[in-house]
């Protein structure tokens, strides 16, 4: 069984997969891959607040999002920085309930609200995640 928290093995994505044990999160890797033309980045965080292994998906410099991986679920960090503010507060209105809530609920900090988004399922939160993460890929 893959132990996310320790540093000196890195885990690959299929790993990472066979770990969530959710066909979702495959799809969504592959999905950001293709449709940014991107890569991921396997990272060990020491960070106290989400300490261990995590999927970064960058593209031009700029982190798209950072997928922590859970059993049966994950967690995509989604920042919402000064740039994509008004882009996403336009199409907010129009998104999954439960991703309005989360986006209220989230304090903003620095001009950024840092949304930890649950993905279990291809429902309307992950189609919605899309579009904020090409928000920011074009911001």
């Amino acid at each position: 069984m893959l132990d996310l928290q320790d540093k000196n093995y890195c885990p690959t994505l299929e790993e990472i997969g066979q770990y969530v044990r959710n066909p979702v999160f495959s799809q969504f890797c592959s999905e950001v891959k293709n449709i940014y033309q991107c890569r991921e980045k396997i990272e060990f965080s020491s960070c106290s607040w989400e300490k261990g292994w995590n999927i970064k998906f960058k593209k031009a410099g700029k982190t798209l999002c950072t997928v922590y991986p859970r059993e049966l679920y994950f967690t995509v960090l989604f920042v919402v920085g000064g740039k994509e503010k008004e882009s996403v507060e336009a199409i907010l209105p129009e998104c999954a309930k439960e991703l309005q809530d989360l986006y209220c609920q989230t304090q903003e900090g620095n001009g950024q609200r840092w949304l930890m988004i649950d993905i279990e399922e291809e429902d309307s939160v992950y189609h919605d995640l899309f579009r904020f993460i090409q928000i920011r890929r074009n911001g």
